[in-house]
């Protein structure tokens, strides 16, 4: 008699998708094991496979994934992927994935995409953005040889399964996607119907480039994918295939990535001085700064960390004062029973860091409310952004912020930029 194959089911603080992912398991003919974050790493070795489960791993705090894929048992997991073991990171989990480097497989893991906020988009306009749920048509795009997921597809086909994601959106540099497509890793595509492939929602529900879904690795056996194949029998074939590329010993393809990506320079930051700049401080506690803080203090990297919402304000030669009094007062931009507005101060051994989205849906949309449903004018434009303050009590601050900024908690350069403030 055979021995079952194994699949670790991944689960970190915030997963809720682990019972659809052991059933899905069992249909496959695999018996899934619980994994949870602190548990003993060393019974990963008796594991033949991997699934990083959905959901929302430390509340998506800073941005989706990005804290789970700091935590040492990714380290564990890359280990394992590098025996040629299966990794399959589905919703969070692709997140956790890409911020890993494990996606799409750069030399030394190093970053090269963002997963960041969803821009369902229409005719050149942006109809709505954030956390959306549905189901989607997955064009398979590679040969189905080509993965450890894809085993049972045809080429060509499409699968039928559902979503649920805030920050699904692929961002890619177009010379690493020209690189991915030539190398077969842009697996699974959203289309509608028929397998057309156009770039407007509904077909795209995301907005993501390429109407990308699910990237693997250069090797084949580690996958990032949004939507949810646990959550239907449509998407078995992603698991049976996990189990055949298991149970008939199939290796890696031995294929590599070329790009890389260059290092990210903070700019300074200049102040516009024909616009309004709020900094907004929560009243009670701000447990996503407590929660990057923790994580940077568990790598041995010894900082405090608070932060304040960031808003600019662009006001047109006839706006008043009374403009930006409308503006408070609608509740739009800071919650007056939460959080009030400061004014910047800056303090000793004391780094800030303004990050802003290099596409700022948020501010979009927060105009939009105000000119519309408050019916405020002489409002050009609304900006959004987030003031990381680090403090570092210790001789060697340089050294520990740039350490602290190397671990991209604070931003993903795919998807943001970073200022710091000097003042």
């Amino acid at each position: 008699m055979k021995k079952p194959i194994k699949i670790a089911v991944v689960q970190f603080p915030g997963t809720n998708t682990e019972r659809e992912t052991f059933m899905a398991v069992r249909r496959a003919g695999m018996e899934p094991i619980e994994f949870l974050w602190n548990n003993n790493y060393k019974l990963l070795e008796y594991c033949s496979g991997f699934i990083v489960a959905g959901g929302f791993s430390y509340e998506d705090r800073s941005r989706a994934g990005i804290i789970a894929s700091l935590d040492p048992l990714m380290k564990e997991i890359r280990k394992q992927a590098e025996k040629g073991k299966p990794i399959l990171g589905i919703c969070n989990g692709a997140q956790i994935l890409v911020e890993s480097g494990m996606i799409p497989g750069l030399k030394n893991y190093q970053l090269g995409m963002a997963l960041t906020d969803n821009k369902r988009t229409k005719d050149g306009h942006v109809l709505g953005t954030g956390y959306y749920n549905n189901w989607a048509h997955l064009f398979l795009s590679v040969p189905n040889h080509r993965t450890a997921f894809t085993q049972h597809l045809l080429p060509g086909q499409h699968i039928h399964i559902p979503f649920a994601h805030a920050e699904g959106r692929f961002v890619i540099p177009e010379i690493l996607l020209e690189e991915l497509i030539k190398n077969q890793q842009t697996v699974f595509r959203y289309c509608d119907s028929d397998g057309n492939i156009t770039a407007e929602f509904p077909t795209n529900p995301n907005g993501s480039i390429h109407n990308l879904a699910a990237i693997c690795n250069p090797q084949g056996n580690v996958m990032a994918l949004m939507p949810h194949p646990e959550r239907t029998e449509n998407g078995d074939a992603i698991f049976t295939s996990m189990q055949e590329y298991i149970a008939e010993n199939i290796e890696p393809q031995d294929k590599v990535l070329a790009y890389f990506a260059d290092e990210y320079t903070i700019k300074p930051y200049k102040s516009d001085t024909n616009s309004i700049e709020w900094f907004v401080e929560s009243i009670i506690t701000d447990n996503e700064a407590l929660s990057v803080q923790n994580t940077l203090n568990h790598l041995q990297i010894t900082v405090t960390v608070s932060r304040q919402n960031y808003w600019q304000i662009v006001l047109n030669s006839n706006a008043s004062h009374e403009t930006e009094n409308a503006i408070i007062r609608s509740g739009e931009l800071f919650n007056s029973n939460k959080e009030r507005l400061v004014e910047f101060q800056s303090h000793l051994k004391t780094a800030y860091f303004l990050v802003r989205p290099k596409e700022d849906l948020l501010g979009r949309h927060k105009k939009e409310i105000l000119t519309r449903h408050f019916k405020i004018k002489n409002l050009i434009g609304i900006h959004s952004g987030v003031l990381w303050k680090i403090t570092v009590n210790d001789e060697n601050f340089n050294s520990i912020l740039t350490k602290a900024l190397k671990t991209n908690i604070f931003f993903n350069p795919f998807s943001h930029d970073c200022y710091e403030i000097q003042k």
